[in-house]
């Protein structure tokens, strides 16, 4: 259970460990260094931010949304995510906008707080929420900062959130909720659509543009179209980018990704991901290039795919994936792999991305003292993201080409549609990015290994020694560099390292072994003893860094389960020529086993529901 400052903070219910939803499960095997899957929310004060205030506001907000101290953790089947007594620290912003939150192995939140001259930023893992739900935890934020930096003022303390919400509300997967097996889809044939090709900045940075427009003069337009705002702007953007392709390339269609808040169609207060999506698109090749039939295509497919049905069939063929039984049960590294072909296939399907946040609302009393609110997100293609506070329309381009005449030919088209765009320079820091001195020695590291190992086999190969130290020099240095390698890159966990260094390790010992002639000293001696080795170290480790059980225990099982069963099917199997060792270590792990089901069955019996959830 999350203790934050001494108090419990979860109001309600206890904090438990919960299952991703579908959109999650899909975030969390996609997400790499490049496409971190983090967005962006924040709001731009008429005033400095004060970081101590912040950080009380932050401390607050959490109060209001516990489900938000969470980590992510990997079962064999899915991951999943689990309560934490990690505490949310306010930093001035010092990197790259939306840059990866989750690294594999380390513990870190799924969202941070930081803040820049007068903005607050609030950016977080989609695994985590959609947009919805980012919206109302930055509000809350926002009021709860306000609050306090003003309340001798008069400034009163409102509520945002209904009374009688609960933690199980803002937990509710409300896929599962309007999953109905019963429901199919018709399945489409998807075109691939024209793709944006364009150099990419150097060091393939995140680039944003950002505008502001008046809200009335969009709506007065749309309106005289006889269209919705995000219907009128996605017929603009697909022109703008029409513009920018070559004759070959208009073979092509113009398809753009714009998702949907599903809480329009089916009631829900979840703060979990609870969102479609639908692709509207235009042949300019076969159909009329004109503004009007661009725009009646558009509307006429928002109609059609805009409904109850539609969204609802569309939920069922998500979770009908999902829930297949064989699918399931496949490994979870394996449904990674799958997923992250499916999704990098998926992008061929889709030239652009256009999202509407739609409009943020504030208490009357707290407008005078916000500018206004942005949002954008990390993004393998181009996106558009939008949303508005009072009469101010924030646009939000976000790619990592080195162009930007798409944005250019957009605001000219809203120009010659009457409406005016002010350019605003989104001001950063100059990002303090984690060091990569570490990669950096560690190539330097691995260059040498591998340096030394070929310098040995080639004097091998021309001096034949009768003693084969070259051999012996090589396998020693490809063995150490193997090992130290493993360290490295598991070092944000180190009980898994010593898993990995266990396996590893045992595996490296036969196969010296069966290369010396075979003496059994692998399987008689380094093998049980590795394992016990193990099991303590993964003790004392856990002792040290006061770790609760559920970061632990299941490590110290597999440790213990690997000196179990390997050396006793080798005992078995009559492998062992000296058997005391190995019966001893077997002992040590039987009884270690024996103790956590005894002691610890409570937390075993749910760290197995939790990594053998499907």
């Amino acid at each position: 259970q999350c203790i934050f400052e001494g108090r419990n903070i979860v109001n309600q219910k206890k904090a438990r460990w919960r299952k991703l939803d579908n959109a999650a499960k899909l975030y969390s095997a996609a997400s790499n260094k490049k496409d971190t899957r983090v967005f962006r929310f924040y709001c731009e004060l008429k005033e400095d931010v004060k970081p101590t205030i912040l950080q009380k506001a932050l401390d607050q907000t959490m109060e209001t949304f516990p489900m938000f101290l969470m980590v992510l953790r990997k079962g064999l089947f899915w991951h999943y995510l689990e309560p934490c007594n990690l505490h949310p620290i306010v930093k001035e912003e010092y990197k790259e906008p939306c840059s990866r939150l989750y690294i594999r192995d380390k513990k870190t939140l799924l969202f941070e707080v930081t803040y820049y001259k007068k903005r607050i930023n609030f950016e977080v893992f989609h695994v985590l929420t959609d947009g919805t739900g980012a919206t109302e935890f930055l509000k809350e934020l926002v009021k709860n900062y306000l609050y306090l930096a003003h309340k001798e003022e008069g400034l009163e303390q409102v509520s945002l959130q209904p009374e009688d919400m609960t933690v199980q509300d803002q937990e509710d997967d409300s896929f599962l909720k309007y999953y109905s097996k019963d429901q199919k889809r018709p399945k489409k044939r998807k075109l691939h659509a024209f793709q944006i090709r364009r150099k990419k900045k150097d060091g393939n940075r995140l680039h944003v543009h950002e505008s502001i427009v008046s809200v009335q003069e969009i709506l007065k337009r749309s309106r005289e179209l006889g269209v919705s705002m995000t219907i009128f702007l996605t017929a603009i953007y697909m022109m703008a980018i029409h513009e920018e392709m070559s004759k070959m390339q208009k073979k092509r269609s113009v398809i753009l990704m714009v998702p949907v808040n599903l809480r329009k169609f089916f009631p829900s207060t979840s703060m979990l991901n609870f969102f479609n999506w639908i692709e509207p698109g235009y042949d300019f090749a076969t159909q009329d290039g004109s503004f009007e039939a661009v725009l009646n295509h558009t509307k006429a497919f928002f109609a059609a795919e805009l409904t109850k049905e539609k969204m609802s069939a569309h939920i069922s063929e998500l979770l009908a994936l999902e829930l297949h039984p064989i699918l399931r049960l496949a490994p979870l590294e394996l449904k990674n792999l799958c997923i992250q072909a499916g999704a990098k296939f998926s992008e061929k399907n889709v030239t652009a991305i256009f999202s509407n946040m739609s409009a943020v609302k504030m208490p009357e009393s707290y407008v005078p003292y916000i500018e206004r609110f942005g949002v954008y997100t990390n993004t393998p293609k181009m996106e558009l993201c939008l949303c508005s506070f009072q009469d101010k329309l924030s646009f939000a381009f976000t790619s990592r080409y080195d162009t930007e005449n798409i944005e250019r030919n957009f605001y000219r088209l809203l120009k010659e549609q009457g409406i005016s765009a002010q350019k605003v320079e989104p001001v950063f820091p100059k990002p303090t990015m984690p060091s990569e001195q570490e990669m950096k020695v560690y190539k330097i590291y691995s260059f040498l290994c591998i340096a030394l190992v070929a310098l040995m086999l080639v004097t091998d190969l021309n001096f034949h020694p009768k003693i084969r130290w070259t051999l012996f020099t090589a396998g020693g240095v490809a063995t150490m560099w193997i090992a130290s390698s493993i360290g490295f890159f598991k070092r944000y966990n180190l009980l898994k390292n010593l898993m990995w260094q266990l396996l590893i390790g045992t595996i490296i010992s036969f196969i010296w072994d069966a290369l010396t002639g075979w003496h059994s000293w692998s399987v008689d001696f380094v093998l049980p003893l590795m394992s016990v080795g193990t099991l303590l170290a993964m003790c004392v480790i856990a002792k040290v860094q006061k770790s609760p059980v559920r970061e632990y225990l299941i490590y110290e099982i597999m440790a213990a389960g690997y000196g179990l069963i390997l050396p006793g099917i080798l005992l078995f199997c009559k492998v062992v020529k000296r058997p005391t060792v190995s019966m001893f270590g077997a002992l040590v792990c039987f009884l270690f086993l024996v103790g956590v089901l005894l002691f610890k069955g409570r937390e075993f019996k749910e760290e197995m529901q939790k990594n053998l959830h499907v």
